[in-house]
């Protein structure tokens, strides 16, 4: 992503309002973030807790908490 794409100004998108099950935020969404990872050279997630932090982390990114 070039420094042109990245804009301080503007409307942010992240994160989203968390309105119930998201079908879009699946294994298969974590499973392809961790491929991506590995394919820029981080070791491969092979522990449930490490694949937990990573839902968590992609979660909290995405959606807003929903204790506000």
């Amino acid at each position: 992503m070039s420094e042109e794409s990245l804009r301080p100004w503007g409307e942010r998108v992240y994160p989203m309002p968390h309105s119930g099950p998201d079908p879009r935020f699946s294994e298969s969404l974590v499973n392809s973030i961790a491929a991506l990872l590995v394919g820029y050279g981080y070791p491969p997630v092979t522990n449930v807790w490490d694949w937990s932090e990573l839902e968590m982390a992609v979660a909290a990114f995405l959606y807003e908490s929903k204790e506000k």
